[in-house]
């Protein structure tokens, strides 16, 4: 027989869950801490918004009324990230085999393009106030801006065991960060008018704190988007992928190989791989996955096993480093 029938290894009890719903404890109580510390700094952010917005109108501070205008941009983020988590959560369906884990990267591209276009608006305040400089009550606006400080720096604490494993809530931590150094900021550019006088230092820290913002949410862009375009993970070298197929023992070639991310922290494989007649198909995938697990650790495996006299309509050719092509049998 020709064709050797495709094999699938998706090792769901131990990693991902099953496609029909199943939930890995471990992301379950990750999930669910995220969503209880969201909930926190959610609160924290929208209380102190408010009080920052009333102390940036009360003391004429624009530094202090964009720091309230970039919280309320976070509100709106924490709301977005904790239904990403919730939805995050529910199970695979037939229509969705994935589950509905890529609101996770959606919310996380919303909260970057927000934070870039928060950033535009302070720019546009600060060259009004560049050239305009207003009257500010520096003393009070510097109690406003520590304040802002202690919860920013209390949500930030409260977000940093997550951050590094979950996009979403990456998102939400650069934002918090944003607000710290613009409270930061704040109290530089007050300290600056109550001993100096000088106005101007509201409209230079406001800018100073939009291209602070620009640069933070910039790696968050660029992240969300190659996940929503299945990019290859930048933590993971394909030719290295490649290589470690094709040393294998018994495999004589790769094809059609694939490494995208599901979600943060979860990535997905898929490859056509070409072995030797005399090689036993189990054993050779189970291999495979213990290495790739090993060296990349990357769990969720779709490997099609072929020999050279395999026939198929199309191939797709996909070598790293080499552009992808397609041959089809006319």
């Amino acid at each position: 027989m020709n064709a050797i029938p495709a094999q699938h290894q998706h090792d769901h009890a131990r990693h991902d869950g099953a496609h029909s719903g199943g939930h890995h404890p471990h992301l379950s109580s990750r999930a669910e801490r995220s969503r209880r510390r969201l909930l926190i700094v959610l609160a924290l952010t929208a209380l102190y918004m408010l009080a920052e917005a009333f102390g940036g109108w009360f003391t004429g501070s624009l530094a202090l009324l964009a720091d309230a205008g970039h919280m309320l941009t976070d509100v709106a983020a924490l709301a977005l990230a904790l239904m990403a988590v919730w939805f995050g959560a529910r199970p695979a369906t037939p229509s969705k085999t994935f589950g509905y884990h890529r609101l996770e990267i959606l919310a996380a591209l919303v909260n970057g393009v927000a934070l870039v276009v928060m950033a535009l608006l302070i720019f546009y305040q600060a060259y009004e106030r560049w050239h305009d400089p207003r009257p500010v009550e520096s003393n009070l606006m510097i109690v406003v801006a520590a304040g802002g400080l202690f919860v920013n720096l209390a949500c930030a604490w409260l977000l940093h065991g997550d951050h590094h494993d979950d996009l979403n809530v990456h998102g939400a931590w650069l934002h918090i960060m944003g607000d710290a150094l613009g409270s930061v900021g704040a109290i530089v550019a007050g300290v600056l008018m109550s001993a100096y006088g000088w106005y101007r230092a509201d409209a230079l820290f406001s800018a100073a704190i939009a291209l602070l913002i620009i640069w933070s949410s910039w790696h968050l862009i660029r992240e969300s988007t190659n996940v929503l375009l299945e990019g290859t993970p930048a933590h993971i070298n394909l030719a290295s992928v490649e290589e470690a197929i094709r040393t294998t023992a018994g495999v004589e070639g790769v094809h059609d190989l694939h490494v995208w991310t599901i979600t943060s922290g979860r990535e997905a494989l898929s490859a056509h791989v070409v072995h030797a007649h005399t090689v036993v198909q189990p054993e050779l995938l189970k291999e495979l996955r213990v290495k790739l697990h090993d060296r990349f650790g990357v769990d969720h495996l779709t490997l099609q096993m072929e020999t050279e006299d395999f026939e198929d309509e199309t191939f797709h050719f996909c070598h790293a480093g080499t552009a992808c092509f397609s041959s089809g049998n006319e």
